[in-house]
């Protein structure tokens, strides 16, 4: 453990992702290491329901409100922390995403959170936490929000 310097929490802005920015402050304060907060997105349908093209303005709201949320929770982060945090924000499909990254940025742990999803409904609906315990190249904890 004591080799960990740099560490990395994905969030998606839900209670299960805000245990594990908990936890990860708690690390990175302890440790003294270096904390990154990545957040990935699916990418915005690029067309309304009928069709239409959606109009830049509201692709520029949305990204803006994104940053905005992402921000308050770097602040939480950095006030826990005492120093900076960086944050990231990246489009893609999220377990792809946080792989690469904590790969290209040489990190020594990342901290997820998990829903707890069970039966048909992680069935339908996949387990990222689960594919980047699998396919992560550091060390993985996993931490379980409120009723996971």
């Amino acid at each position: 453990m004591a080799g960990w310097k740099k560490l990395c929490c994905a969030i998606d802005l839900s209670e299960a992702s805000h245990a594990a920015l908990r936890e990860a402050t708690e690390l990175a304060h302890r440790f003294g290491a270096e904390l990154e907060l990545l957040h990935v997105h699916l990418n915005p349908a690029l067309s309304a329901p009928d069709g239409t093209a959606m109009p830049p303005s509201f692709l520029d709201v949305a990204s803006g409100e994104l940053q905005s949320t992402v921000g308050s929770w770097q602040e939480e982060a950095e006030r826990a922390v005492g120093r900076p945090v960086h944050a990231t924000v990246l489009p893609g499909a999220p377990a792809d995403e946080i792989i690469r990254f904590v790969r290209e940025h040489g990190q020594d742990l990342l901290v997820v959170g998990t829903h707890g999803r069970r039966g048909v409904e992680r069935l339908l609906l996949g387990s990222v936490a689960e594919r980047v315990v699998r396919e992560a190249p550091c060390s993985v904890l996993v931490v379980r929000g409120r009723g996971a």
